[in-house]
């Protein structure tokens, strides 16, 4: 079945969507994007996408070529005509399109491109790997200064990736000055004494939406919480570990850099936060 997407104004069928080779997005990686859960054909946390979006926008001076209530009729009409019951919805703007290639900037009257289209995933609520855990390894972590804003800059958490797939694993942690940033794709947390454990806020690490909601679901349940950094040692002596995203939602980590991490299976708080994650978010899915 051939996707219905949306381009700049446009819904088309996928193999006739285009966006020019002088898009700022394909030449220099200067765009953004967000990626919205689906539920029961319903949007998670789209609300927070939304305001991060902006946020992301307003730090690189890119203009919002859409309004947010604009914004969400485009989502629920790709979840409608793509008949997404569970999947994602990936969004991208980008700072459009000049007529050649330049560093600068073009001109602020340059429409920006923006570009969503919908990912199938049946039983992303109930993902086998939330079972049993993944094993991840530590790199260094080799991005640019401001990670906080959501560009498209992932060449290398896709070299990250790869080298966790080279050694027979699933992802990888990225270590900095000692201490461990964040996943490839994801928020970073362990567990020890029942005190969860992730690092602060700040310009190193994206300021997750999955992150804040499982943070403010886990001290609503009396959890305790701590935010700051941690290193792999400490990773690796925790009770138990795991990753928040929007499309994993809460992902149990077993193991690291080949030690098992507690029993070496998903631990009690990441399961109960999985619960409590999935069955809030789908009470106020829009």
């Amino acid at each position: 079945m051939t996707r219905t997407v949306y381009v700049n104004g446009k819904y088309l069928p996928e193999n006739e969507a285009t966006v020019s080779i002088f898009d700022r997005g394909f030449l220099f990686a200067d765009g953004v994007y967000e990626v919205t859960s689906v539920l029961d054909g319903k949007l998670i946390d789209f609300d927070g996408h939304a305001k991060r979006l902006a946020r992301s926008l307003g730090e690189l001076g890119m203009r919002n070529p859409i309004e947010t209530e604009d914004l969400l009729e485009v989502h629920r009409e790709l979840v409608r005509a793509n008949n997404i019951v569970e999947g994602l919805i990936y969004l991208q703007i980008t700072r459009g399109a000049a007529a050649d290639r330049d560093f600068a900037y073009p001109s602020d009257d340059t429409p920006p491109t923006l570009v969503l289209f919908t990912q199938n995933k049946p039983g992303l609520a109930d993902s086998p790997m939330a079972k049993v855990g993944i094993k991840v390894i530590s790199i260094e972590d080799q991005r640019w200064a401001r990670r906080d804003i959501k560009t498209v800059q992932l060449l290398y958490p896709s070299m990250g990736k790869m080298m966790a797939k080279a050694a027979g694993c699933d992802d990888a942690w990225m270590v900095e000055d000692g201490a461990v940033t964040e996943g490839t794709s994801n928020n970073a947390y362990i567990v020890k004494g029942g005190k969860i454990i992730t690092r602060h806020l700040s310009n190193d690490i994206l300021h997750g939406i999955t992150r804040a909601a499982v943070l403010r679901f886990a001290r609503e349940a009396q959890m305790e919480v701590e935010e700051r950094a941690f290193t792999v040692a400490e990773a690796q002596d925790a009770d138990e570990a795991f990753f928040t995203s929007a499309s994993a939602f809460v992902m149990p980590v077993v193991e690291l850099d080949g030690a098992a991490i507690g029993t070496g299976a998903p631990g009690p708080v990441a399961t109960r936060l999985r619960e409590i994650y999935l069955d809030e978010s789908r009470k106020v899915a829009i």
